[in-house]
């Protein structure tokens, strides 16, 4: 209810709205201050809605579920404060608490081999945030004050020092995107995590790296983003192909769904690579309007695919896809809505990911034609995803689970949301593309 009532009171052109400044650590200068602006507020809105829906779909665990309650809440305060905290200090804390958040989450409700995983992510992402405090330490020197508008509107660092903090912002927000090559946490961390554990760390955790990216390096170290852009890019581009190559060797599903992530983040890199690199304020517009708008399409596509994977898997304890077959006939409800969300996964004309991607490929080509290499990404989730469907809901029915039961209540009540919004998305996006552009139109750098 609250996040409605930030929504209606919206953002405004070229600077933060329904800002909120507390004094917090006089003696260096660091408040709590939080705000919105056209790249915070469509998150927002995302975090709060995967957190009510993995709520309700959490709501038959019986073990330790005081425990896990207070730790979901935690979590969706430290996610909602990363993305409006205009503090660096404070968004360091939030960014900071929502890694122990995710940790105790994997360790203590996750799978067979949790302990492993929790543990890879969690030094993996601790130590990738060590380079970003840094940089907000020499923000702070050179500056004298914590305040984020401050760095942005007139950033305190240039020429070398500049390079250095874009360095570190880089090498921090490519672990939490992740980015190729240091993703290599995010596969264990999906396969081990709990269904809302999967849901969170997919669509909305992962979005702390793509929105530090605009917020910090793309902000705040204009002239050395503009001059790293290239490479950049390439590494967008490399993840792109990656992530698509690498799911389409998975016969695990929900490993395959963790390495289409990393595509469709690369996808993200991209677009604010390219705003960049350009001088032409429609194309950066465009760009940037594109990779937000693929922010969130993420989570609310990937979002879907992890419930009903989880949903799966519930039924079946069993995440291998030789093992299904024919499961359409048995449960068109979960058959049918993978198979919707599987399509906007793999771009088609009509649902969330596509005018998201058509953004990003069209600056692309207009800004740096080699990279529209990644396009061919496209062509390879399709294939994963048609192969995936023919394995486990096509075919002939396999009696192993003819007495399968198809969606509960509760469990439709947790994605039909998620399918109504992608084809809203996909159809009409004007809504949330306008909430976007207006910031994005009167950014300066």
């Amino acid at each position: 209810m609250l996040t409605l009532v930030i929504w209606s009171r919206g953002t405004i052109a070229g600077g933060f709205a329904q800002i909120e400044e507390l004094a917090w650590i006089p003696a260096i200068g660091a408040a709590y201050r939080l705000g919105l602006d056209g790249l915070s507020l469509p998150l927002v809105l995302l975090t709060s809605l995967l957190f009510f829906l993995s709520a309700i779909y959490s709501a038959r665990i019986s073990d330790r579920a005081p425990s896990y309650v207070v730790l979901m809440l935690m979590l969706e305060t430290a996610a909602l404060g990363t993305f409006m905290a205009l503090d660096g200090l404070l968004f360091y804390v939030f960014f900071e608490v929502s890694l122990v958040g995710m940790y105790f989450m994997i360790a203590g409700w996750g799978y067979e081999d949790r302990q492993r995983a929790a543990l890879m992510f969690f030094i993996y992402t601790l130590l990738g945030s060590l380079p970003l405090l840094l940089a907000i330490i020499g923000l702070y020197l050179s500056s004298g004050t914590f305040d984020m508008r401050v760095w942005i509107d007139m950033p305190p660092l240039t020429g070398i020092a500049a390079m250095l903090a874009l360095i570190a912002m880089l090498f921090t927000f490519a672990v939490k995107i992740p980015a190729f090559p240091v993703h290599t946490w995010l596969p264990a961390a999906h396969v081990q995590a709990p269904t809302a554990g999967s849901v969170i760390l997919a669509g909305v955790m992962l979005k702390f790296g793509t929105y530090g990216l605009v917020r910090f390096a793309l902000q705040m170290t204009p002239e050395a983003f503009a001059q790293a852009g290239q490479v950049i890019l390439a590494v967008g581009v490399v993840s792109a192909l990656y992530g698509a190559f690498a799911a389409l060797a998975q016969s695990d599903l929900k490993k395959m769904i963790a390495y289409t992530s990393i595509n469709h983040m690369g996808y993200v890199v991209m677009g604010v690579a390219v705003a960049a690199l350009t001088v032409d304020l429609r194309i950066r517009t465009i760009a940037l309007d594109g990779a937000t708008l693929q922010m969130v399409s993420h989570g609310l596509v990937t979002g879907a695919l992890f419930f009903l994977l989880g949903m799966l898997q519930d039924r079946a304890h069993s995440r291998d896809m030789s093992e299904f077959g024919g499961l359409l006939g048995c449960v068109p409800w979960l058959g049918w809505s993978f198979i919707l969300m599987a399509f906007a996964s793999l771009g088609l004309p009509g649902l969330a990911h596509f005018p998201a991607e058509f953004q990003v490929f069209l600056a692309t080509l207009n800004t740096a034609p080699w990279a529209i290499i990644a396009i061919l990404a496209i062509v390879v989730t399709a294939g994963l995803y048609l192969r995936a469907i023919a394995a486990v809901f096509l075919g002939s029915e396999n009696e192993k689970w003819l007495e399968m039961r198809d969606l509960d209540r509760r469990e439709k009540l947790v994605i039909v949301p998620l399918l109504i919004l992608t084809v809203l998305v996909g159809v009409a996006p004007g809504w949330l593309i306008d909430m976007i552009h207006t910031t994005m139109a009167s950014l300066s750098f």
